[in-house]
């Protein structure tokens, strides 16, 4: 089956399933296989992984064996900082798109704006002119970020995906990338399980009444601003509760109301002016 899942089409006019699927820290093989296959026996066929997961080859394993035609997946993956670079950057997707097992990628991104991220643009360009990407983005940037990656693109970035829950909207970089025709792509849209989030009474109240859980209702939230939500899980029941979002709708004042929750607070560390360490290889900064 597929989901009667709602698309946002990006700048080149590609579709992206606005509702996804997140791999982040799901990486022991067995609890791995049960999540996806569940997955896609629920319907999703846009998953979103980077190389820093570790478990793009165990996606791509998944995927040929779901016997599902490679067209009707979205397959997106990132860029590690470590890789940023021209050559680099493109050693680093043919390995990404070896791993996966796949001739090419629905959508690729830069991970972390960091050194080397424009040389990584230009070599994202030009894989793109081939035909093995099909959306190039960015992810975590900023709008000073993306101010000086437009300055030097030839190809404007199609998508970023940052941080985005009700406590941090991001209403101006929101509104700056629907100005600039860049997706806004969320991850982390349920606070990555704040339980403080989501036993949140204005939610619980909205939730009640549209007899539906918080997280439903979060992620309907997300929907209705244009957002694409890569929410994650490994849990069976919360996967399929995750994907029945599109048979309600919030009215205008359930969206007011959790518009006041936004509080400007992230739950991880702000992508500006971080430092780049070693250590960084293997623990993603609060991804």
């Amino acid at each position: 089956m597929t989901l009667e899942t709602k698309t946002a089409e990006a700048a080149n006019g590609v579709k992206i399933p606005q509702l996804g699927f997140g791999v982040y820290k799901i990486n022991k093989y067995a609890e791995f296989e049960t999540a996806i296959v569940k997955a896609i026996r629920t319907g999703y066929r846009h998953f979103d992984t980077a190389k820093i997961y570790g478990n793009e080859e165990a996606l791509g394993r998944e995927i040929q064996k779901s016997g599902v035609p490679r067209e009707q997946f979205f397959i997106t993956s990132k860029v590690w900082n470590t890789d940023l670079g021209y050559k680099t950057g493109k050693k680093a997707f043919e390995q990404s798109l070896k791993k996966l097992n796949l001739d090419y990628l629905d959508m690729y991104l830069i991970h972390f704006e960091a050194p080397g991220y424009l040389e990584m643009w230009r070599a994202m360009e030009e894989l793109y002119a081939e035909g093995k990407i099909k959306v190039i983005g960015v992810a975590n940037f900023e709008i000073g970020h993306l101010e000086h990656l437009l300055s030097h693109a030839e190809i404007p970035p199609m998508i970023n995906q940052i941080e985005t829950h009700p406590e941090f909207a991001q209403n101006e970089l929101h509104e700056y990338m629907l100005k600039h025709r860049i997706l806004h792509e969320a991850w982390g849209p349920l606070g990555q399980g704040n339980k403080a989030l989501l036993e949140h009474p204005v939610l619980q109240q909205i939730a009640g009444r549209h007899q539906k859980s918080v997280a439903q209702v979060t992620l309907r939230w997300h929907l209705q601003r244009g957002i694409i939500v890569i929410p994650k899980s490994s849990n069976p029941q919360r996967i399929r509760e995750n994907s029945e979002i599109f048979d309600f709708e919030l009215t205008g004042e359930d969206m007011e109301r959790i518009a006041g929750l936004d509080t400007g607070k992230r739950y991880a560390i702000s992508p500006t002016g971080y430092i780049i360490h070693p250590l960084y290889n293997k623990l993603l900064i609060g991804r």
